[in-house]
């Protein structure tokens, strides 16, 4: 007749090793308030991204209407009557004027990107450290 092994293991109580630990106590209402701050400073980032990008699209258009009224105004000059050499000098004037404005305006604009940006990130990046800090600290509790 075969005999009944004994396994040392399966008689191990596991509800007693586990009544030994100590079980961190976490708050609810700590991680429910974290986390409500995370989603306000998102938020917070998303309207300064999009008040940049409102800013950037005005400052376009104010300058294609500024262009416009440039280059209307030009036309009579570059039409005028005179010397050949005197009339490209002119236009060469004016397409350099242009492209140093072009040049200008996009410098511009890129600046106002960054800057916008910069202040989303810095939102998120506080808020980012100071849930770590938080984290710690409930732990810590």
């Amino acid at each position: 007749m075969a005999t009944k092994q004994q396994f040392p293991t399966w008689d191990f109580d596991f509800t007693k090793f586990m009544a030994d630990y100590k079980w961190p106590t976490v708050s609810f209402d700590a991680v429910m308030a974290s986390q409500k701050k995370t989603m306000e400073a998102f938020a917070e980032a998303n309207k300064l991204a999009v008040e940049g990008m409102q800013a950037v699209a005005k400052r376009q258009l104010e300058v294609v209407r500024q262009t416009v009224e440039e280059v209307s105004g030009m036309g009579g000059d570059v039409f005028k009557p005179g010397a050949p050499k005197d009339q490209v000098a002119k236009q060469a004037d004016m397409a350099k004027s242009q492209f140093d404005k072009m040049l200008a305006n996009m410098r511009e604009m890129s600046e106002m990107l960054a800057k916008s940006n910069t202040e989303a990130a810095n939102v998120v990046s506080k808020r980012i450290s100071d849930s770590f800090e938080e984290f710690k600290a409930l732990a810590a509790a």
